[in-house]
């Protein structure tokens, strides 16, 4: 197990009810795992938690990317532009 910080922006922020957290997860859990926990966690980020950018340690990360320890999570609602 290892502790990791979550950022939230814009609107996960608000949905989120905080600007950061800190974390424990698994060895080796995936970007992918971690939605999963943070929606049992904080079930109002469902609804768009699937389709936002996240980033670790300042890097754009995917599903299946590792989450090393200590890393920082930013996470990002989905935008549009016109």
């Amino acid at each position: 197990m290892h502790t990791i910080k979550i950022l939230f922006f814009a609107t996960f922020r608000t949905r989120a009810g905080m600007s950061s957290m800190e974390l424990e997860i698994k060895n080796g859990s995936t970007v992918g795992e971690l939605k999963e926990i943070l929606v049992a966690k904080i079930p109002a980020l469902e609804a768009s938690l699937h389709h936002t950018l996240l980033s670790i340690n300042r890097d754009f990360a995917f599903d299946e990317d590792v989450i090393p320890e200590g890393a920082e999570v930013a996470l990002f609602p989905p935008v549009s532009g016109g």
